[in-house]
């Protein structure tokens, strides 16, 4: 199991992935807004989606959980 994390402080403003979607490592995942600019969040692992926290609209801190890979 894989936890895709904020390397930054920021919002997200898309996800790009569903529940169960098969994924590739180094694929997008998330959009976030930092520094007034948009940086795509990439899979750290290949898998399948289990869960997304992420939400759109919604701010997150540096280490917090973004979506899960299994």
């Amino acid at each position: 199991m894989a936890e895709v994390t904020m390397p930054m402080n920021g919002k997200v403003i898309n996800v790009l992935v569903n529940i169960g979607d098969s994924v590739q490592e180094d694929q997008d995942l998330v959009i976030i807004e930092a520094m007034k600019m948009e940086l795509p969040i990439v899979a750290v692992a290949s898998g399948a989606i289990k869960e997304i926290k992420a939400k759109v609209g919604d701010s997150y801190q540096v280490g917090d959980v973004l979506v899960i890979i299994e």
